[in-house]
C-alpha cells in the first residue's frame, strides 16, 4: 500500500509538472506573440504616417530601415519591391500575389503568419496600404513555440528534475503521513481509533469480528482448560496423534513416562517396539492392546484409531501403569506357592509322626519325642497361619481399630519386656535409648512391627550379643532404629529381604522357627503409616533397620 500511494503521488506530480510546463509555456508564448503583433502593427502605423507626411519618403524609410530590427518592405501598387532593409529590392520577386499585400490593397491592411520549414521560426507580416498606392509591410521573425522550447530545453529539463526530486521527497513525506495513522491503528480496540472517516465501516466490522473471535477463543480456552484438567487428573497417560503421526496432545501422566513429546512423530517419541506396533496399528485403522516395559515399569498400551477421512486415521493411545498390578499378581502367585509349601512342610511332619504313633510302629521311648515334634510343628503351623492372617489384613487395609496417638517409647519398652525371657535364653542384651515420641497410627500394627524387628534382632544374634532400640525426634521426623550385633546379611540379599517367605539361610531359619514373613509384615506396617524403611547390614557385624515416620 505504501508503495502504491508513493507511486501514485509521484505520477500525479509528474503529470502535473508536464501539463503545467506545456500550459504555462503556451500561455506565455501566446502573450508574447500578441505583444509582438501589436508592436509590429504600431511600428507599421507610425512608419506609414511618417512616410505620408515626410517630404522625402525614400530618405526617411532608408533611415528607419537601418535602425529597425524588424524587416521593413515598401512595395509598389503593381507588386514590385521598392525597398527592403534585409534584402536588396532587385533580388526580390513580385509580392503582388502575397496574401497580406492583397489584403492591404483591398482592405487597407493585411496580416499573415508563416512558419519556417523546420518549424523553428515564425514570421508575422503586417501590411498597410498607403495613400500613394504603395504598400508598407513590416515583418517580425520570432522563434516558434517549438523553437523556443528547443532553446531552453536544458533549463526546462534541469528545473523539471529539481522539481521532481523535491516532489519525490514531498511524496514520501505525504505517504508517511497517510500511512502512519493506518499503521498505528489499535486493532484490538478498533473503535477507539481517531483516523480517517472512510475507515469507519472497516473498523466497525473489525470490532464485530474481534468480539466474535474473542467469544470463540474464550469458548475454546474454556474447553481446552476443561480437557487439560480432566486429562491432567488422569493416572493413565493419554496421547493424541494426528494424521501425520505427530503428537498433538499429551497429558501429564504421558509426559512422565515419555518426556515432552509434543510435536514429535511417534518414532521420535519412543523407540519401544511394542509402542511403535500399537501406534502404527491404530494409524492403520485397527485397535491394538499390548503390554510393554518402559524404563523398568510395566505398561499396558491401548491404541485406537480415529477416522478423519476415507483415506487416513488419527490415533488415541492410553498408557496404563500396571507395574503394581503385575507385581501383585506375581506376589500373589509366589505367595500362594510359598503358602502351600510352608503349610505342607509342618503338616507332612505332623501326619508322618501321627501315622507312626497310630500304627504302633514307634517305640514307647520315641512316642514322647514324636509327640513333642508334633507339638513343635503344630505351633510352627499356627504361627505361620497367624502371620499370614496379619499380612492379609495389612494388604487389605481392613483394620477394625481407629487411628490414635501412640507413644512409641512406651510401646518399645513393652516389647522389650515381652522378649526379655527369649533374650535371656539367647544370652542377648536388649536396651532402649531415646525419649518420648508419639505418632498417629494403629497401636496393634505398630506393636507387631516393633515386635518383629526386635524378635528378629534377638533370633539372629550371636551369644553375648546386644540389641539397641533407639528413638530420635528431629527435623519434624521420628526415627525408629533397631541395631543388633548378629550374623548380618550379605549385600546380595538386601534387595529381597522384605519379600514374603524370603530367607537368607533356610536351614538356619528352620532351626530358629522363622516363617519368612516377619520383615514383610514390618514393611507393610511401615507403608500403612506412610513411613520409609531402610536397611544397613554387614555379615558377622550386624544389622540396622530404620523406620522414619512423618509427624502429623
Amino acid at each position: 500500500m505504501r508503495k502504491r500511494i508513493f507511486q501514485s503521488i509521484c505520477l500525479a506530480c509528474f503529470i502535473t509538472l508536464v501539463l503545467s510546463t506545456v500550459c504555462i509555456t503556451g500561455v506565455i508564448y501566446n502573450d508574447l506573440a500578441k505583444e509582438l503583433k501589436k508592436e509590429v502593427e504600431n511600428q507599421a502605423m507610425y512608419i506609414s504616417k511618417a512616410i505620408e507626411s515626410a517630404d522625402d519618403a525614400r530618405e526617411y524609410i532608408l533611415a528607419i530601415g537601418k535602425e529597425s530590427k524588424n524587416r521593413i518592405t515598401l512595395i509598389s501598387s503593381d507588386g514590385t519591391v521598392i525597398y527592403d532593409n534585409y534584402v536588396p529590392a532587385e533580388k526580390l520577386e513580385n509580392h503582388l500575389s502575397r496574401p497580406e499585400i492583397q489584403a492591404a490593397i483591398f482592405y487597407g491592411e493585411g496580416e499573415l503568419t508563416r512558419l519556417s520549414e523546420t518549424l523553428g521560426e515564425k514570421t508575422y507580416y503586417y501590411a498597410v496600404h498607403l495613400k500613394s498606392g504603395m504598400v508598407l509591410r513590416v515583418a517580425c521573425t520570432v522563434k516558434s513555440i517549438f523553437g523556443l522550447m528547443k532553446g531552453v530545453a536544458f533549463w526546462i529539463v534541469l528545473i523539471s528534475f529539481v522539481i521532481l526530486f523535491i516532489s519525490t521527497l514531498i511524496a514520501r513525506i505525504i505517504t508517511n503521513l497517510i500511512i502512519r495513522p493506518i499503521n498505528n491503528l489499535n486493532l484490538n480496540d478498533p473503535l477507539s481509533n481517531d483516523t480517517y472517516e472512510e475507515l469507519s465501516p472497516l473498523l466497525t466490522r473489525m470490532e464485530k469480528q474481534n468480539r466474535k473471535i474473542k467469544s470463540q477463543f474464550d469458548e475454546l480456552s474454556a474447553r481446552q482448560k476443561e480437557f487439560d484438567y480432566i486429562t491432567g487428573s488422569m493416572n493413565e497417560g493419554l496421547i493424541i496423534f494426528g494424521e501425520n503421526a505427530t503428537v498433538l496432545s499429551a497429558n501429564k501422566s504421558a509426559k512422565k513416562v515419555l518426556g515432552n513429546i509434543l510435536g514429535r512423530s511417534y518414532l521420535q517419541a519412543c523407540r519401544d517396539v511394542n509402542f511403535i506396533k500399537a501406534v502404527e496399528s491404530a494409524l492403520g485403522g485397527r485397535s491394538f492392546v499390548i503390554k510393554t516395559n518402559i524404563n523398568g515399569r510395566v505398561y499396558q498400551l491401548s491404541a485406537n484409531p480415529v477416522e478423519s477421512n476415507l483415506k487416513s486415521y488419527a490415533a488415541v493411545l492410553f498408557i496404563i501403569d500396571i507395574t503394581d498390578k503385575e507385581q501383585a499378581e506375581k506376589m500373589r502367585y509366589e505367595f500362594s506357592a510359598n503358602v502351600s509349601h510352608e503349610l505342607k512342610t509342618p503338616l507332612t511332619s505332623i501326619l508322618g509322626y501321627a501315622e507312626i504313633i497310630e500304627k504302633g510302629i514307634a517305640k514307647k521311648e520315641d512316642i514322647s519325642r514324636f509327640a513333642k515334634q508334633i507339638h513343635t510343628e503344630a505351633a510352627r503351623l499356627l504361627t505361620l497361619i497367624d502371620d499370614i492372617i496379619r499380612l492379609s489384613r495389612l494388604d487389605e487395609g481392613n483394620l477394625i481399630q481407629e487411628v490414635e496417638k501412640v507413644e512409641l517409647s512406651g510401646l518399645c519398652k513393652s516389647v522389650i519386656d515381652e522378649l526379655s525371657e527369649k533374650a535371656k535364653n539367647k544370652n542377648v542384651k536388649v536396651s532402649f535409648e531415646g525419649g518420648p515420641a508419639a505418632v498417629l497410627g494403629y497401636r496393634s500394627v505398630l506393636h507387631e512391627m516393633v515386635y518383629n524387628l526386635c524378635d528378629n534382632a534377638i533370633k539372629y544374634n550371636k551369644g553375648n550379643g546386644s540389641v539397641i532400640v533407639k528413638l530420635e525426634d528431629e527435623n519434624n521426623k521420628i526415627k525408629l532404629s533397631v541395631f543388633d550385633t548378629g550374623v548380618g546379611i550379605a549385600p546380595c540379599h538386601h534387595g529381597r529381604i522384605f519379600e514374603r517367605f524370603y530367607r537368607v539361610d533356610k536351614s538356619h531359619s528352620k532351626d530358629t522357627g522363622g516363617t519368612g514373613l516377619g520383615l514383610s509384615i514390618v514393611k507393610h506396617a511401615a507403608l500403612l503409616h506412610d513411613a520409609k524403611i531402610s536397611l544397613e547390614s554387614r555379615p558377622d557385624v550386624g544389622t540396622t533397620i530404620t523406620i522414619v515416620f512423618n509427624k502429623k
